[in-house]
Protein backbone atom coordinates (compact mmCIF):
# COMPACT_ATOMS: atom_id res chain seq x y z
CA UNK A 1 0.00 0.00 0.00
CA UNK A 2 2.77 2.60 0.83
CA UNK A 3 4.48 1.44 -2.16
CA UNK A 4 1.51 2.24 -4.33
CA UNK A 5 1.01 5.85 -2.84
CA UNK A 6 5.10 6.60 -3.14
CA UNK A 7 4.68 5.48 -6.66
CA UNK A 8 1.21 7.88 -7.21
CA UNK A 9 3.02 10.56 -5.90
CA UNK A 10 6.10 10.00 -8.15
CA UNK A 11 3.97 9.99 -11.24
CA UNK A 12 1.94 13.09 -10.01
CA UNK A 13 5.23 14.98 -9.35
CA UNK A 14 6.87 13.77 -13.38
CA UNK A 15 3.58 14.96 -14.72
CA UNK A 16 3.84 18.42 -12.92
CA UNK A 17 7.34 18.51 -14.40
CA UNK A 18 6.24 18.04 -18.10
CA UNK A 19 3.84 20.13 -17.95
CA UNK A 20 5.85 22.98 -16.33
CA UNK A 21 6.94 26.13 -18.56
CA UNK A 22 10.55 26.81 -19.39
CA UNK A 23 12.26 27.50 -16.15
CA UNK A 24 15.91 27.79 -15.43
CA UNK A 25 17.85 24.66 -15.39
CA UNK A 26 21.16 24.13 -13.34
CA UNK A 27 23.30 20.84 -14.76
CA UNK A 28 26.92 20.23 -12.93
CA UNK A 29 28.93 18.36 -15.33
CA UNK A 30 32.55 16.47 -14.50
CA UNK A 31 34.74 16.06 -17.37
CA UNK A 32 38.49 15.51 -18.33
CA UNK A 33 40.53 18.05 -17.43
CA UNK A 34 41.77 18.04 -21.05
CA UNK A 35 41.85 20.61 -23.99
CA UNK A 36 38.93 21.14 -26.67
CA UNK A 37 36.39 20.00 -23.71
CA UNK A 38 34.57 23.14 -23.34
CA UNK A 39 34.12 23.58 -27.48
CA UNK A 40 32.59 20.50 -27.30
CA UNK A 41 30.41 20.78 -24.44
CA UNK A 42 28.96 24.32 -25.79
CA UNK A 43 28.83 23.26 -29.49
CA UNK A 44 26.57 20.85 -28.26
CA UNK A 45 23.88 23.55 -27.35
CA UNK A 46 25.03 25.49 -30.38
CA UNK A 47 24.05 22.44 -32.19
CA UNK A 48 20.68 22.26 -30.62
CA UNK A 49 19.87 25.75 -30.37
CA UNK A 50 19.90 26.41 -26.38
CA UNK A 51 21.30 29.30 -25.23
CA UNK A 52 23.48 28.81 -22.17
CA UNK A 53 22.28 31.48 -19.71
CA UNK A 54 25.90 30.82 -17.69
CA UNK A 55 28.57 28.30 -18.12
CA UNK A 56 31.73 28.59 -15.26
CA UNK A 57 34.48 25.84 -15.66
CA UNK A 58 37.01 24.62 -13.06
CA UNK A 59 39.53 22.03 -11.41
CA UNK A 60 37.60 19.92 -8.76
CA UNK A 61 39.32 18.33 -5.50
CA UNK A 62 41.18 16.09 -8.89
CA UNK A 63 43.50 17.36 -10.87
CA UNK A 64 42.27 14.98 -13.86
CA UNK A 65 38.82 15.95 -13.39
CA UNK A 66 37.24 19.56 -14.23
CA UNK A 67 33.46 20.81 -13.62
CA UNK A 68 31.08 22.64 -15.40
CA UNK A 69 28.18 24.53 -13.42
CA UNK A 70 25.46 25.35 -16.67
CA UNK A 71 22.75 26.90 -16.62
CA UNK A 72 19.19 26.65 -19.71
CA UNK A 73 16.73 28.22 -20.10
CA UNK A 74 14.39 24.75 -21.28
CA UNK A 75 11.10 22.95 -20.24
CA UNK A 76 11.16 19.22 -18.55
CA UNK A 77 11.37 16.95 -21.37
CA UNK A 78 14.01 19.62 -22.82
CA UNK A 79 16.17 19.34 -19.87
CA UNK A 80 16.20 15.80 -20.29
CA UNK A 81 17.41 15.55 -23.68
CA UNK A 82 20.13 17.80 -22.49
CA UNK A 83 21.29 15.78 -20.01
CA UNK A 84 21.27 12.58 -22.30
CA UNK A 85 22.90 14.24 -25.04
CA UNK A 86 25.81 15.34 -22.82
CA UNK A 87 26.31 12.10 -21.87
CA UNK A 88 27.15 11.26 -25.70
CA UNK A 89 29.90 13.02 -25.35
CA UNK A 90 33.40 11.94 -25.26
CA UNK A 91 35.20 13.36 -22.21
CA UNK A 92 32.20 13.64 -20.20
CA UNK A 93 32.08 11.42 -17.12
CA UNK A 94 29.34 12.84 -14.92
CA UNK A 95 25.85 14.85 -15.79
CA UNK A 96 23.46 16.18 -12.87
CA UNK A 97 20.26 18.01 -13.44
CA UNK A 98 20.54 20.22 -9.53
CA UNK A 99 17.74 22.25 -10.03
CA UNK A 100 15.05 20.60 -7.75
CA UNK A 101 17.76 19.63 -5.50
CA UNK A 102 18.18 21.38 -1.88
CA UNK A 103 21.54 23.63 -3.28
CA UNK A 104 24.21 26.16 -2.70
CA UNK A 105 23.93 28.46 -5.18
CA UNK A 106 26.56 31.53 -5.43
CA UNK A 107 27.52 33.68 -7.83
CA UNK A 108 30.34 36.84 -8.19
CA UNK A 109 29.64 40.47 -9.82
CA UNK A 110 32.05 43.63 -9.55
CA UNK A 111 30.12 46.85 -10.49
CA UNK A 112 31.96 50.08 -11.26
CA UNK A 113 29.19 52.98 -10.24
CA UNK A 114 30.15 56.58 -11.11
CA UNK A 115 30.10 57.64 -7.43
CA UNK A 116 30.65 61.78 -7.05
CA UNK A 117 31.65 63.10 -3.74
CA UNK A 118 28.21 63.89 -2.56
CA UNK A 119 26.64 60.29 -3.83
CA UNK A 120 29.58 58.39 -2.89
CA UNK A 121 28.17 58.33 0.93
CA UNK A 122 24.94 56.92 -0.09
CA UNK A 123 26.79 54.13 -2.64
CA UNK A 124 28.92 52.91 0.38
CA UNK A 125 25.26 52.70 2.31
CA UNK A 126 24.15 50.58 -0.12
CA UNK A 127 26.98 48.26 -0.27
CA UNK A 128 26.69 47.74 3.24
CA UNK A 129 22.98 47.00 3.15
CA UNK A 130 23.93 44.28 0.49
CA UNK A 131 27.16 42.87 2.38
CA UNK A 132 29.43 43.93 -0.54
CA UNK A 133 32.50 45.48 -0.39
CA UNK A 134 33.96 48.23 -1.85
CA UNK A 135 37.52 46.67 -4.19
CA UNK A 136 38.76 49.92 -5.79
CA UNK A 137 38.45 53.66 -5.03
CA UNK A 138 38.71 56.64 -8.12
CA UNK A 139 37.75 59.99 -7.97
CA UNK A 140 34.59 59.59 -9.76
CA UNK A 141 33.66 55.63 -9.05
CA UNK A 142 33.49 52.98 -6.88
CA UNK A 143 34.12 49.34 -7.78
CA UNK A 144 32.30 47.05 -5.93
CA UNK A 145 32.63 43.28 -5.66
CA UNK A 146 29.71 41.09 -4.29
CA UNK A 147 29.19 37.11 -3.57
CA UNK A 148 25.84 35.84 -3.35
CA UNK A 149 22.91 34.25 -5.21
CA UNK A 150 21.52 35.68 -8.37
CA UNK A 151 18.48 37.68 -6.99
CA UNK A 152 21.15 39.45 -4.40
CA UNK A 153 23.27 40.79 -7.01
CA UNK A 154 20.20 41.82 -9.24
CA UNK A 155 18.95 43.18 -6.13
CA UNK A 156 21.77 45.60 -5.55
CA UNK A 157 22.27 46.16 -9.42
CA UNK A 158 19.00 47.40 -9.39
CA UNK A 159 19.40 50.60 -6.50
CA UNK A 160 22.77 51.15 -7.86
CA UNK A 161 21.48 52.09 -11.13
CA UNK A 162 20.08 55.56 -10.45
CA UNK A 163 23.80 56.05 -9.47
CA UNK A 164 24.81 55.24 -12.94
CA UNK A 165 26.79 52.01 -13.51
CA UNK A 166 29.41 51.96 -15.92
CA UNK A 167 30.37 48.67 -15.90
CA UNK A 168 29.94 44.97 -14.46
CA UNK A 169 30.99 41.80 -14.71
CA UNK A 170 29.84 38.31 -13.27
CA UNK A 171 31.48 34.74 -13.12
CA UNK A 172 28.09 33.05 -13.69
CA UNK A 173 27.19 30.98 -11.11
CA UNK A 174 28.74 27.67 -9.61
CA UNK A 175 26.57 25.39 -7.59
CA UNK A 176 26.55 22.38 -4.88
CA UNK A 177 24.11 20.67 -3.52
CA UNK A 178 23.65 20.66 0.32
CA UNK A 179 24.53 18.16 2.75
CA UNK A 180 26.87 14.98 2.61
CA UNK A 181 25.91 13.61 -0.40
CA UNK A 182 28.39 14.23 -2.81
CA UNK A 183 29.55 13.13 -6.78
CA UNK A 184 33.50 12.66 -5.67
CA UNK A 185 33.02 9.27 -5.25
CA UNK A 186 31.71 8.48 -8.59
CA UNK A 187 33.80 10.33 -10.22
CA UNK A 188 36.95 8.32 -8.36
CA UNK A 189 35.59 5.16 -8.96
CA UNK A 190 35.45 6.06 -12.57
CA UNK A 191 38.59 7.29 -13.18
CA UNK A 192 40.40 4.55 -10.67
CA UNK A 193 38.72 1.79 -12.71
CA UNK A 194 39.76 3.46 -16.17
CA UNK A 195 43.46 3.63 -14.78
CA UNK A 196 43.29 0.06 -13.87
CA UNK A 197 42.44 -1.35 -17.36
CA UNK A 198 44.58 0.82 -18.85
CA UNK A 199 41.74 2.85 -20.92
CA UNK A 200 41.45 6.78 -21.47
CA UNK A 201 39.35 7.63 -18.37
CA UNK A 202 36.73 9.45 -21.49
CA UNK A 203 33.74 7.02 -22.34
CA UNK A 204 30.50 7.79 -24.75
CA UNK A 205 26.94 6.66 -23.62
Amino acid sequence: MIAALKRCATQRLLARLRNAKFMMNTFVVYVENKPGVLTRVASLFRRRAFNIDSLTVGRTEKPEVSRMTITVDADYDQARRIEANLYKLVNVMLVENITHEPSIVRDLAMIKVAATHEARSHVLELASVFRARVVDVAPESLTIEITGAEDKIDGLLEVLRPYGVMEMVRTGIVAMRRGSKSSGAVTTTVVASAEASGENVSYSV
